[in-house]
């Protein structure tokens, strides 16, 4: 049997085209990828979903097992225009995966197919005949010899069409997945789900007469009102601390541009949000003035740092409801079903019950299941249908469990579907692409390469500086004299595309990707690892392709007289890691034993080369300091963030919580790599205005800044926030000499009031928009880290382009136009974000795991140091150096009571109240004692942890002395010197081992499931986060989202 492409039979296969029969000869532009795209030859029928079918049981039709499916363009418009964007870039993404046995057929396009609809033919029936007759005419194409059934939810079409054609069969879907899947469990249950949560839908909105929420406006209405300035548009931001009463809604679009708002949105309870969910880009009415509300600004349950308002507070800002919903950004959401008492309580119909989402900020969702008591101790992924007006909640189904609460897997593998990452292992048509190096057939460098590159294996001593461990090594630096006694500063970053063409099926796959993921204990990657850690991976020894640019600098004044970019071939000789190098600019020459490549050498040559590479070195962080110099003149900025390394022993047990420490190599690295793409970024919208992906990092509002002025004014400081220039210029000033922390704090304020960066294409901005206010340079991008960035591979094409051009070449492989660009600047920003997210949620994870099995009372490194750095009305927010944890300490509690110090500065409890002022907060007892906390206080502080069945858990700090904390002298040297380990901090493991050591029967198992969760297990967050090269304090663009 032959295959299909794209709706034909493959020429010459036994059912070639009749050579009357017209061909498919347009295809949808979103769908092109799926260009090429072949139908299993081992299908015994194909399946031709109707549009509603799309709609409801695309999850279904996800499954691999299902084979030879093909989708009617006519039901995918109907999802795009139904469902919304995401489901319709989840079905965009299908087709496009190459392990997955479906195509699209352009039906509309294919003359023989497309149908008019007839008058008074309603959206539904003309949608449902279209797919008929186009399932009939293939049926046809196929030489009536392949078996078509359409599966169908319109029992009307059932009944008309069921016989109508011999060979092509109308059925349900459910009958089809019992006659033709009647083993396939999974699809079976999720089925049921489905259909179970339509019935209920069905029967509520039949009972149901009274409304709980007003009805969304028609589309036509919401238009109209946003053009005429009625209405505003704006994307949903539920607040996750207040989530049932406060939400806001950021201006979008033409809202934003012609608004004179200069604030977000309130939106004040959930009638008035009228069943919106987080995400959503929703249609906001104003109300009148007099009905405005200022934003809470009490502390609240697992209240942390917010980003720094504007708004004072009791001040009122513009509040609205929402009054209609553009897009719906429905997602997977992980619940916890409700514990045995719970569903009791939830009254006689326990079939429907009310599941809790992990994130606050989604309401509670409503599914029909049997399966209630099983669930109730695991994490669940389920799907939102519907959210009627006569509903108090969301309609939902179960989709599949996850793993059990508190289990370290389950728990990981929620923070990855809720920011939405599904990284399964590359496929086989992925990996056909991927070039082999094997012992036996070793990879080489080829002749034809040889000559069209520059070979600098010979004339350059190329290195590079890395965190221990690292794998993934995408850059390498070089220095040397040159004849005329000018320097040359070379940076080498791998090639990897050369080895990933564009639209193969490993860059579709790495465009969806568009990052490498970090967590706290592994990673995954965005390129095989035949690439990221080998032929890609610029290690020390071999032979490799980079892409390389080449600065001649005048030998005193390091300006740069020329500029040279091209492909070359390389051969690192030493991988560095950054402690070693740092030991060797500082003149400590005993560290070269650590050095692998100094191993075998003789004494005359082991000096020689150790010379040579210390004057590099040097060298390199002369360079460093000028262009970072120079930067600074035009107000680059260096901010702090409180940055924690998890670390873990072999048995990935929580050895220790580190405080990053920077290192000058780090600053050498970071500024060479910030001028590398500097230069990049200039090239390629020289040669590509319109079309060149740049990152810009536009100035904050001023108005974020009042929270960092304010505090600094608290301790004699002022902040100039006019320029990025006298920002960085007042934060240097604001130095306390008998408290470093202030600086750090403040410096941490300001990267909270920061906008952050993003990718966009030069052809949608105008070029004063360009610029990036934190590394103070008028244009930027992302050149350095292909191997884990998707940015900057489209990058390199760009610069391979731009150097093409310049030769009068002809340009190879068509490069995005200012449209897809954007599109896909959109998806980057949007996978960047949702890996913040996730590495921030592991770590938080694994902070909360180190400290969970302590007894607060009795346990010493529960007891820390806290400086106080925001004052609330009920309490304060807290940053604790020692483990770089932020968070609320209350001074009221639930019954009321104040804190109180005695005599002796210990903390407790009574009746009384509390009064706030500006820069500090007094809590006074019914009987006359008072106490006085200041911001930049130093209190003693005691760590715990507060538990969450639906929810995940978080550190919990309360404040047991007014005083700062007196270090016992067993942890003088750890406190000094945190990246030392301390045998104090060895025995947080003790338990977790015992417990282990219980289950070692268990450890395949285990051993499988790290398959299944990650693909590459890195030792510990310390090497893990290092890596990320931009995480270097100075390199703001990812370290604070710039």
């Amino acid at each position: 049997m032959g295959r299909s492409r794209a709706g034909s039979p493959r020429a010459g296969s036994p059912r070639e085209l009749p050579a009357s029969c017209c061909r498919c000869e347009a295809d949808i532009a979103c769908f092109a990828a799926t260009d090429g795209k072949l139908l299993s030859s081992d299908v015994t029928h194909y399946v031709i979903p109707d549009w509603k079918v799309v709609q409801d049981y695309l999850e279904i039709l996800e499954f691999p097992e299902l084979k030879g499916i093909i989708f009617m363009q006519t039901a995918c418009q109907a999802v795009q225009h139904q469902r919304g964007r995401r489901q319709y870039n989840k079905l965009r993404n299908l087709l496009k995966d190459a392990r997955h046995d479906c195509i699209l057929f352009a039906n509309e396009f294919q003359q023989c197919c497309y149908l008019p609809r007839e008058r008074g033919e309603s959206m539904e029936k003309w949608q449902t005949r279209s797919i008929y007759n186009a399932a009939v005419w293939y049926y046809h194409h196929c030489q009536d010899r392949m078996p078509i059934v359409m599966v169908t939810e319109d029992e009307e079409a059932i009944q008309q069409y069921g016989s109508e054609t011999e060979g092509v069969f109308v059925i349900t879907f459910k009958n089809y997945l019992d006659n033709f899947w009647p083993d396939l469990k999974a699809a079976h249950e999720l089925c049921d789900s489905i259909l179970q949560s339509r019935r209920e839908r069905e029967n509520e909105s039949q009972e149901s007469h009274g409304k709980e929420y007003p009805e969304h406006l028609p589309l036509e209405v919401l238009e109209a009102g946003i053009k005429s300035g009625r209405y505003i548009q704006g994307i949903l931001n539920v607040n996750k601390h207040r989530a049932q009463i406060e939400a806001f809604v950021r201006l979008q679009g033409a809202s934003s541009k012609d608004s004179d708002l200069v604030s977000d949105i309130l939106i004040h309870g959930m009638k008035a949000r009228n069943r919106s969910i987080h995400g959503d880009v929703v249609v906001v009415e104003l109300l009148p003035k007099n009905e405005w509300k200022g934003r809470t600004v009490a502390l609240c349950e697992n209240d942390c740092d917010d980003k720094a308002s504007g708004e004072s507070p009791s001040e009122p800002m513009p509040t609205g409801r929402v009054v209609g919903i553009l897009q719906k950004n429905w997602r997977d959401y992980v619940v916890t079903f409700p514990s045995k008492e719970e569903v009791q309580s939830q009254g006689k119909n326990a079939q429907k019950i009310l599941v809790t989402p992990w994130d606050y900020r989604i309401p509670k969702i409503r599914i029909s299941t049997q399966q209630a008591e099983t669930l109730q101790d695991f994490r669940v992924v389920v799907r939102i249908d519907s959210w009627e007006s006569t509903s108090v909640y969301p309609n939902g189904h179960f989709v599949r469990v996850l793993g059990r609460i508190g289990d370290l897997e389950g728990e990981i593998a929620t923070i990855l579907v809720e920011n939405s990452i599904s990284v399964i292992p590359f496929s086989e048509a992925q990996m056909c692409e991927m070039p082999v190096n094997t012992p036996e057939s070793p990879w080489k460098v080829s002749p034809e390469e040889e000559q069209k590159r520059k070979d600098l294996r010979k004339s350059h001593l190329v290195f590079s500086i890395d965190p221990k461990g690292c794998e993934d090594v995408d850059d390498t630096l070089s220095v040397r004299t040159l004849n005329n006694g000018n320097l040359e500063l070379g940076v080498h970053i791998a090639d990897v595309t050369h080895f990933v063409a564009p639209n193969s099926y490993i860059d579709i796959e790495a465009r969806t990707r568009a990052t490498t993921y970090y967590l706290a204990d592994r990673r995954y990657d965005m390129l095989p690892s035949v690439l990221s850690a080998d032929l890609c991976s610029l290690l020390g020894g071999v032979d490799r392709y980079a892409v390389s640019i080449m600065w001649e600098l005048d030998k005193a004044s390091y300006e740069i007289k020329k500029v040279w970019y091209g492909r070359t071939i390389i051969r690192s000789a030493y991988k560095l890691f950054y402690e070693a190098a740092q030991e060797l600019l500082d003149g400590n020459l005993s560290v070269v034993d650590d050095i692998p490549e100094f191993k075998d050498l003789d004494e005359k040559s082991r000096q020689a080369k150790l010379e040579e590479l210390v004057w590099a070195i040097g060298k390199l962080t002369d360079i460093a300091r000028h262009v970072r110099a120079k930067r600074d003149g035009c107000g680059a900025l260096e901010l702090e963030g409180a940055e924690v390394r998890v670390q873990l022993d072999d048995k990935k047990n929580i050895h220790d919580l580190i405080p990053k420490q920077p290192l000058e190599v780090h600053e050498t690295v970071a500024e060479c790599m910030i001028l590398a793409n500097h230069w990049v970024a200039k090239k390629i919208w020289e040669s590509f205005p319109h079309q060149a992906l740049l990152r810009q990092h536009p100035p904050p509002h001023q108005e974020f800044f009042s929270e960092l002025r304010e505090c600094a004014k608290a301790k004699g400081f002022f902040i100039d926030t006019r320029s990025n220039k006298t920002l960085a210029d007042s934060l240097d000033n604001a130095n306390d000499p008998h408290d470093p922390i202030v600086n750090r704090l403040l410096r941490s304020m300001a990267t909270q009031a920061m906008s952050n960066a993003l990718y966009f294409s030069t052809g949608s901005c105008a070029e004063e928009e360009f610029h990036h206010y934190g590394l103070a340079l008028d244009k930027y991008t992302h050149f350095t880290s292909p191997i884990r960035r998707y940015s900057d591979i489209v990058v390199h094409r760009l610069l391979m382009a731009a150097i093409s051009k310049d030769k009068k070449m002809e340009i190879k492989g068509n490069l995005f136009s200012n449209k897809d660009l954007e599109e896909l600047c959109r998806h980057i920003n949007n996978r960047n974000r949702a890996a913040q997210h996730s590495q921030k949620q592991s770590t938080e994870l694994f902070q909360c795991m180190y400290f969970k099995d302590k007894d607060p009372a009795t346990e010493e490194r529960c007891i820390s140091d806290g400086v106080i750095y925001s004052i609330r009305t009920n309490g304060v927010l807290l940053f604790i150096p020692r483990f770089g944890i932020k968070g609320a300490a209350y001074l009221k509690n639930k019954d009321g009571l104040v804190i109180s110090c005695g005599p002796d500065s210990c903390s407790e409890w009574k009746p009384g109240s509390l009064q706030r002022f500006q820069n500090k907060i007094t809590s006074t007892t019914t009987d006359g004692e008072s106490v006085t906390f200041h911001l930049f206080d130093h209190v003693t502080v005691r760590i715990s942890i507060q538990a969450s069945r639906c929810h995940s858990d978080t550190i919990r700090l309360e404040i047991i002395s007014n005083k700062p904390y007196k270090i016992p002298n067993t942890e003088l040297i750890h406190q000094s010197s945190p990246l030392l380990k301390s045998e104090l901090v060895k025995e947080v493991t003790k338990s977790v081992e015992e417990a282990q050591l219980a289950q070692e029967v268990k450890v395949n198992i285990i051993q499988e499931e790290y398959q299944e969760y990650r693909q590459t297990k890195g030792r510990s967050l310390y090497t893990l986060l290092e890596e990320i090269r931009d995480l270097a304090l100075l390199d703001v663009s990812n370290n604070y989202g710039i």
